[in-house]
């Protein structure tokens, strides 16, 4: 049979590569302001604290999690354009309400809650994304393509944080227009940056984007999205359930790795400026450049798991990237007897012995009275005093911290890219829209936990607790990746069609 023609592949491509872009805008809107949510939280509202950060971080995630199914549903009947050109206007209509948090008087909390909200609803075109790359790929495309998919999300991680570090040169005042109400500054610029990368991919869309669709060996086929587009081809009526279990298997899977990631994501500003007594504005700006540089690693990891799968196949290389998460956390666990550094110190110092038994220290409402005196405009560094886990707990040196990052940026995108190939691999040709919005709005479930549980659990006991509790929860996964390793084949392969 002949496949497909020139023209039809050329145009077929052409649609796949802007799916990459609106990929990585998906994921340059949540990274852009992830390294500066915090300090601006604390800026534009004093009565925010770390347990609302959990919250404003997760909210993108609620967005994103309420919406995936829906624009799912909404492509697997409507050409595909309509959701994606609806999701990406409204993430740049939050954007410039992300850029706006700082005018009103008051509750100022509350509507960067809202922008990052509505930034994660239109970030649900992320299963739109994916659904279409699978349905337009053959088999042996498939992982490659979903390899890719997975690069240009993480090179929008990169990005985001680099377009971040590059704009703490702008400082935290930079330029007010009085006739906009508007800061442009270290916090607005970046996501008004974003507004306009999302303007350009609706223009692209509306410009290239085609639907298409071809079977697991690569014959073009009718698609029910088609507005009058290629409709010429062969029907679809593959015969066959899917492995419902594997499928329930994989959104586990899919949310145990999504959750450890946002729990590193969001503890990390946090965690740094408590351990090494770094200001708001370092903690943006070495987070920035340690996340970049975790961003470069997973390119390259994921272009190389794209020749790696071929060799040993997708299962396995899930599993050992889950291995290598579960030692990143390991090492993640503070082992010394230093302690970290305590904010306003040289004040304590006089009562507070650094070692001192916890049942030997002051209340902690005697310490939150001690104040520096009212002409000290210093930034208060080090682990606050509300934090009593700070007096007892050893700090994490530097080198742990980043020998984990770099274990984390090796584990996480191979575990990402093998189970979105797996699962659609399983799914097989019939339509994925709402399936995959189902593994989008499992993976969004898991980012609004990972947050709240890291930011409670942290901010009340510590990082002992948190990263042990997290150590246990890979070990849970990778015991039920053993139970259904078996059942985690391709659609095709599982009915007899095709030879794995």
């Amino acid at each position: 049979d002949v496949v497909e023609t020139q023209e039809h592949y050329k145009s077929r491509w052409r649609s796949i590569w802007i799916m990459y872009l609106t990929m990585f805008l998906s994921s340059v809107g949540f990274s852009i302001v992830i390294m500066s949510v915090w300090p601006y939280l604390q800026k534009i509202d004093p009565t925010a604290d770390a347990s609302f950060l959990g919250w404003i971080i997760a909210s993108y995630s609620i967005g994103q999690m309420v919406a995936s199914p829906l624009f799912g549903l909404w492509s697997n009947h409507r050409p595909r354009r309509e959701p994606l050109v609806i999701s990406t206007a409204i993430s740049v209509a939050a954007n410039c309400l992300y850029a706006y948090v700082h005018v009103p008087p008051s509750h100022n909390k509350y509507y960067m809650l809202t922008a990052r909200a509505l930034v994660g609803f239109g970030a649900g075109n992320v299963a739109v994304v994916r659904s279409y790359i699978a349905g337009a790929t053959s088999l042996t495309e498939r992982t490659s393509a979903m390899a890719n998919t997975s690069a240009c999300q993480a090179v929008g991680f990169i990005l985001g944080p680099v377009f971040q570090t590059c704009f703490t040169l702008i400082g935290e005042e930079g330029v007010t227009w009085k006739f906009l109400c508007l800061q442009l500054n270290m916090y607005t610029t970046p996501v008004l940056f974003g507004a306009l990368l999302g303007v350009i991919n609706i223009i692209l869309i509306f410009a290239i984007f085609r639907e298409h669709r071809v079977d697991d060996l690569g014959r073009q086929c009718k698609s029910i999205n088609s507005d009058g587009e290629g409709r010429d081809g062969l029907d679809q009526n593959p015969e066959g359930s899917i492995d419902h279990v594997a499928v329930v298997a994989l959104n586990v899977l899919f949310f145990v790795i999504l959750f450890v990631f946002a729990v590193f994501e969001t503890i990390a500003t946090p965690l740094t400026m408590d351990m090494y007594s770094w200001t708001r504005k370092q903690a943006v700006f070495y987070n920035g450049i340690i996340l970049s540089v975790i961003g470069i690693e997973s390119v390259i990891v994921f272009m190389v798991v794209k020749t790696l799968s071929k060799k040993t196949g997708e299962r396995a290389i899930l599993h050992a990237g889950l291995l290598i998460v579960l030692v990143g956390f390991f090492i993640l666990l503070p082992w010394g007897k230093k302690l970290p550094n305590i904010q306003w110190q040289e004040i304590k110092n006089s009562s507070i012995p650094r070692t001192a038994p916890t049942e030997m220290l002051m209340p902690l409402w005697s310490l939150q009275e001690v104040q520096l005196p009212s002409n000290h405009s210093a930034e208060p560094v080090g682990c606050p005093v509300t934090q009593s886990w700070c007096f007892n707990t050893p700090m994490i040196y530097l080198a742990q911290y980043i020998s984990s990052d770099v274990l984390i940026g090796l584990g996480y995108p191979v575990c990402n890219v093998m189970s979105y190939t797996l699962y659609s691999k399983v799914l097989g040709p019939k339509p994925q829209g709402v399936y995959m919005g189902w593994l989008t709005a499992s993976g969004s479930g898991a980012r609004i936990l990972g947050p709240v549980f890291v930011s409670q659990i942290y901010t009340h006991l510590g990082p002992r607790w948190a990263f042990s509790l997290i150590c246990g929860v890979v070990v849970a996964s990778l015991l039920l990746l053993e139970i259904v390793y078996k059942r985690l084949i391709a659609f095709s392969v599982r009915y007899g069609r095709l030879q794995e």
